[in-house]
């Protein structure tokens, strides 16, 4: 009777639940910009995941990434680095877009910071629970947000940019700090890895990098092909790997969700 009853009332709560997302409009000083949201409707507050995009801008596959992270139980939010209505539709451009942010850390702290605010002021968002992820340009923002002192449990960098260029500035990460890297990613020099490894030794952050063997960049994302020979191409073991390494992560941070 007891299993029966309880098998009914988790039936009733999958019917009753679903995945609501929408766009939500932010600022970073005078630059309008618009994310994307997307969490379970039958949940009371819950951690919340900031989204960073990859060089093409915020698009489908983030929107997507951030349904499955709702689905997860989590408050996910994929933030807009270039600004709303900013159009990226060739390689050529997003090279001139992912270059500028880049080689300004400080503005893309800044738009960072902006979507992070923006999380934690969702009404289904337990403020003091948030952890950060990033798809290559977007790993390397995720960075610099822990970089910038950001008050966030996590931080998880999928086949991103790897560099320290003030590094220093390790000693500002408050948050444990996971690394998803393609072992054959030929964008990203060793000398790189060496370098970020000793800028999270030297302040002794708590810290993991796992290298899946066979991976390029953008080893995630199903649009990048599958030609390792160009040096970005999508790896469907090193994907659901790296997945699982992030979820498992998460249950680590927010242990009670």
């Amino acid at each position: 009777m007891l299993k029966a009853l309880a098998a009914t009332m988790l039936l009733s709560a999958s019917l009753h639940s679903k995945i609501v997302t929408q766009d939500v409009d932010y600022r970073d000083g005078k630059t309008q910009l618009q994310g994307y949201l997307a969490y379970d409707d039958s949940k009371a507050k819950a951690p919340g995941i900031l989204i960073a995009h990859q060089w093409m801008g915020l698009t489908d596959y983030e929107k997507g990434r951030a349904r499955q992270i709702a689905e997860l139980g989590y408050v996910a939010f994929a933030a807009d680095i270039y600004g709303k209505g900013v159009q990226v539709t060739d390689q050529k451009k997003a090279g001139e877009l992912a270059g500028q942010y880049k080689g300004d850390r400080k503005l893309l702290r800044s738009r960072m910071q902006a979507a992070l605010k923006t999380l934690k002021a969702q009404k289904g968002v337990d403020a003091s629970q948030t952890a950060a992820i990033g798809y290559c340009l977007g790993g390397t923002a995720a960075l610099e947000l822990a970089r910038s002192g950001a008050d966030t449990k996590g931080i998880v960098s999928f086949h991103g940019g790897l560099d320290s260029p003030k590094p220093e500035d390790g000693k500002n990460i408050k948050a444990k700090v996971l690394v998803l890297h393609g072992a054959d990613d030929p964008y990203v020099p060793k000398k790189d890895i060496a370098a970020l490894e000793d800028e999270l030794k030297a302040a002794k952050v708590d810290y993991q990098m796992t290298f899946y063997s066979g991976a390029v960049h953008a080893f995630t994302q199903p649009m990048a092909g599958n030609d390792n020979s160009k040096g970005a191409a999508y790896n469907e073991k090193a994907d659901k790997r790296s997945w699982v390494a992030m979820t498992d992560f998460f249950h680590e941070l927010f242990p009670a969700k």
